[in-house]
């Protein structure tokens, strides 16, 4: 007799009442929401933006400083800093001949420092 392969994320039985369905679909995202905090995570999917976010919760900086930091060429960072400004992740500011970017707002500082945390959490496991 062949033992059968059970999916155990599904339950064997059916669960009652369904409170915790109607509520938990009360409280779920709209569909745009959840399209655009994808979209956010997927930004957030490359070490060099990441590098560069986390460059700039420091500090306002420029292309140079940020090439400098980051030890990439300053046409890279200039394309980075373009998709980040795309997705309203940073800001930029122009002072005479210089533009000075800087993180969007404090919620993508959050974001990042939690993103630290729990990878360092995991690391201490």
């Amino acid at each position: 007799m062949e033992q059968q392969d059970y999916d155990t994320s599904v339950c064997e039985q059916l669960c009652e009442p369904f409170r915790h369905v109607c509520l938990a679909r009360a409280e779920m995202l709209v569909d745009e929401d959840a399209h655009s905090i994808a979209e956010t995570f997927k930004i957030l999917g490359d070490p060099t933006r990441v590098k560069i976010l986390h460059t700039l919760s420091k500090r306002e900086l420029c292309v140079c400083d940020i090439s400098a930091v980051i030890a990439i060429g300053q046409s890279a960072v200039s394309h980075q800093l373009r998709l980040l400004r795309g997705a309203r992740l940073v800001k930029h500011r122009k002072e005479v001949k210089m533009v000075w970017y800087s993180l969007d707002d404090e919620h993508i500082s959050l974001l990042l420092a939690q993103g630290i945390e729990h990878v360092k959490h995991g690391k201490r496991e």
